[in-house]
């Protein structure tokens, strides 16, 4: 198969089930916004050692905020609630709360399962805090230097996808990169998703599991590594390629990921350079969720 003359591999992106909350943070200007969003979810690419998945999901206008102001939607992922709403309370305790003319709203208000994030929050203003009616939702001020933080009582989570995934392969490093940073930028425009590693885009890649150091949990897919690809019997490098880069992309729903796969597979191949796409998958051994790159064309 072949897009835009670049081979797309016959194989799928195998993904997992997770817990994801979405969370909509307000700023005086859209710069501030982001700055809460982006410190609410560092440490946030893997949850092989981090202690969840999180990034930005987009960017909003004040027309689609409860306070009028432009704001970031995030998402924060981990395996149960219970760490879920761990996180919730540290990140935008932290991370938010501390941010200067921030406030955080409800991303998935008709959800289900709600955490009380906001009115544990509260505590923090130790009693000189108010309750108030902000855009129609429940709301707490919370009284500080700068003026109120402004919290939601609620943040919603569901069930969710994680993993889904694609490879872009090219001749050289730059092109690989030219290739993901579009890829990334299309996935972008797609509400429901994020693309949690650094700028969007897996540098690593990774295997379950190791060949030769036993206590990892993860290591180096060697099978992948241009760098050693004449030294490894079975690698999946091509000849022709010297560079790989992952995308890596979670969301609220397996239609969300198909439709962000799809934008991203189709923006990384007008890169010259690119000649291969492929994904990531260990038999349907890690995951249920299977996306084969056959439906991305």
């Amino acid at each position: 198969m072949e897009l835009n003359g670049v081979e797309i591999e016959d194989t799928f992106a195998e993904a997992f089930p997770i817990k994801i909350a979405r969370v909509l943070i307000t700023g005086a200007t859209k710069k501030w916004a982001l700055v809460a969003a982006q410190e609410a979810t560092g440490f946030g690419t893997s949850v092989i050692m981090c202690p969840a998945e999180a990034g930005v999901e987009k960017v909003v206008t004040g027309n689609e905020t409860p306070d009028g102001r432009p704001g970031a939607y995030i998402q924060i992922c981990t395996f149960g609630y219970k760490s879920l709403e761990e996180q919730l309370l540290k990140r935008l305790g932290q991370c938010v709360l501390t941010a200067p003319t921030a406030a955080m709203w409800n991303g998935l208000p008709k959800a289900e399962k709600q955490f009380d994030t906001g009115f544990k929050l509260k505590f923090f203003g130790d009693g000189f805090e108010s309750e108030a009616s902000i855009g129609g939702r429940k709301a707490y001020k919370i009284p500080m230097m700068q003026g109120d933080f402004v919290a939601e009582h609620s943040i919603g989570a569901q069930d969710a996808v994680a993993g889904g995934n694609f490879f872009i392969m090219a001749d050289n490093q730059m092109a690989a990169l030219a290739a993901a940073e579009n890829a990334v930028d299309a996935i972008a425009l797609e509400d429901g998703t994020i693309t949690p590693f650094p700028g969007g885009i897996v540098a690593s890649g990774s295997k379950m599991g190791f060949t030769n150091y036993k206590f990892m949990k993860a290591s180096t897919n060697e099978k992948f590594c241009p760098s050693i690809k004449t030294k490894i019997k079975d690698t999946k490098v091509p000849e022709d390629v010297n560079a790989i880069f992952e995308i890596v992309i979670n969301g609220l729903s397996v239609e969300d990921i198909n439709r962000s796969m799809k934008a991203g597979i189709h923006a990384a191949v007008t890169v010259p350079g690119v000649k291969k796409i492929t994904a990531g998958n260990y038999g349907g051994t890690l995951g249920p969720f299977k996306f084969h790159l056959k439906d991305m064309l």
